[in-house]
């Protein structure tokens, strides 16, 4: 994902969120329809939560340290487990409270046409952000669906600020119902409702950016497209060589690491073996970008069909 992309559209999530966040709590205090209160805080998350994936995004460009040496890329991970798990649970919860609230202790909705505007309203602010978020996720997501783009994605940013705008939507859609349906039947029961469907829906999506964070901050590796790429850049050369085993990590969504075991014809020199392995990390760097920290152990390779190793070598079989 391009930094640029990113950010622009984190910007037009918040500055939209945060302009709604004020109109729902000024309805709110005109109607005092709990739907309103419940969407307010909604979008006061939202943007809080822009805020820290942009805070996330400029502590991750310090440079590497002597307490860090593989930099502070992982921090973006971090800043969007802290908006998937806190801010988003604690909209939720509160949300559910406010409706179970409402459910038992019901009041009629006054000056209701207020809240129906600034849903309305809120309605199309919210589908230009998601408008802006899908035009930038789709620079970067290729033929994946959707659904991979979420659960593969290594930047974080994109797929958070998408579920966002598809949450805030949604729940939109429901305080609209609510307070519609409070409105043509008198029942305040429906305003709750709509509280409450809204706070399970934000627990929710907390729950799914949860999980696919997490998996972030513990370790991903490339993909098996990226994977082939290396694999192939490494045998691509003159070198003769094997893949003893070789493993990759994301040290952020911009850098990956690549760790590689070869094997090498017995017969080269040291300066041969020092060129081959320029060579190979500049063909792996050309295949994969992101492969900016690469570390490459050269090894043996001993055909055991044709001669007997040496003690010290390593013989891969299988793969003659």
């Amino acid at each position: 994902m391009s930094a640029s992309g990113g950010t622009k559209a984190i910007v037009a999530a918040f500055a939209a969120n945060l302009g709604i966040a004020i109109t729902k709590f000024i309805a709110w205090a005109v109607s005092g329809s709990a739907s309103m209160l419940a969407e307010g805080i909604h979008s006061v998350a939202d943007s809080g939560n822009q805020l820290l994936l942009l805070l996330g995004g400029r502590r991750a460009k310090r440079a590497a340290d002597k307490e860090h040496p593989f930099g502070y890329g992982r921090e973006r991970y971090v800043y969007a487990f802290v908006v998937s798990i806190i801010l988003f649970s604690v909209g939720g919860v509160f949300s559910l409270y406010e409706g179970v609230e409402k459910l038992t202790h019901p009041h009629e909705l006054t000056n209701a046409w207020l809240p129906l505007l600034v849903l309305v309203i809120a309605i199309g602010l919210e589908s230009f952000s998601l408008r802006t978020a899908v035009k930038e996720s789709n620079h970067v997501r290729g033929n994946q669906s959707w659904v991979q783009f979420v659960r593969r994605a290594k930047a974080p940013e994109l797929p958070v600020v998408l579920l966002e705008d598809i949450a805030a939507l949604t729940g939109l859609v429901f305080a609209l119902l609510g307070v519609g349906l409070t409105v043509l039947t008198g029942d305040p029961m429906w305003d709750a409702i709509g509280t409450i469907a809204i706070g399970l829906l934000l627990v929710a999506v907390a729950v799914v950016l949860g999980i696919e964070t997490k998996s972030l901050l513990v370790g991903e590796g490339a993909g098996d497209d990226d994977l082939e790429k290396i694999e192939q850049a490494i045998l691509s050369g003159d070198e003769g060589l094997r893949i003893i085993h070789m493993k990759t990590l994301y040290l952020g969504p911009d850098e990956l690491l690549v760790g590689a075991k070869l094997g090498f014809p017995e017969d080269q020199k040291l300066l041969e073996v020092a060129a081959a392995t320029n060579a190979i990390e500049q063909r792996i760097r050309a295949a994969v970008p992101a492969a900016r920290v690469i570390y490459i152990e050269p090894d043996v390779y001993v055909d055991p069909t044709t001669t007997t190793p040496p003690t010290d070598a390593i013989v891969i079989k299988g793969l003659e």
